[in-house]
Formats: structure tokens, C-alpha cells, sequence
């Protein structure tokens, strides 16, 4: 049975620790959950394990904004103490306080 626990919470702020993005995170799977095609696009020398936790991010560069699924070991904190300004947030979240996001719904 894999055990793991997440290291980030929904509604935190995190970067990417190799590419310049940040994103709030908006949901976790335990371990990778997504298509083999997906991974296998990763290069090879790059490529994380499948057994750790993978985050859903509402992500932002420099120029666009868009949902990027990212690997526990390939992200930071973001300390910047800068909200993101990814236009779905609102719709999931509360006013940036601390940090982070309030969720704006209740999970059960």
C-alpha cells in the first residue's frame, strides 16, 4: 500500500524549482495520474518518479496562464508574498492572505 502525504496544501502558492512559473495549488493526486504519453514526453534524464504526490496548479509565466500539473520534487514554496493573478482563481478560492488561498468551498 503506498503511503504518502502531500507537502503542499490546495491554496498555497508554490514555483517550479527549474522552470519560471508559479501556480496555487487546486488539487493533488497521491502518486502520477495522468497519461503515459504525458510522461513519456518528459525527457528521460528528467523524467520524476511516479511515486510521490503530483500537483494541479493554476499556473502563470510571464506572459500566459494556463494549468500545469507538476511533481512534489520539482516545486517550491513561493515566497515572493505576490498573489497569482491566474483568472480561474476566484472561482475556486478566496482573497490571497498569507500566502495562500482560502478555498471557497467546503470538501467532503
Amino acid at each position: 500500500m503506498l503511503k504518502t502525504r502531500a507537502k503542499y496544501n490546495l491554496g498555497q502558492v508554490v514555483r517550479h524549482k527549474k522552470h519560471p512559473f508559479r501556480g496555487v495549488v487546486f488539487d493533488v493526486d497521491p502518486r502520477f495520474n495522468n497519461t503515459e504519453e504525458w510522461y513519456q514526453s518528459i525527457p528521460e534524464e528528467l523524467r520524476p518518479s511516479k511515486d510521490q504526490p503530483y500537483y494541479h496548479l493554476l499556473a502563470e509565466n510571464e506572459t500566459s496562464y494556463y494549468i500545469a500539473y507538476v511533481s512534489e520534487q520539482n516545486l517550491l514554496p513561493d515566497t515572493s508574498g505576490e498573489p497569482v493573478d491566474h483568472p480561474d482563481i476566484p472561482d475556486l478560492f478566496g482573497p490571497y492572505e498569507d500566502g495562500q488561498y482560502p478555498l471557497h468551498f467546503q470538501l467532503n
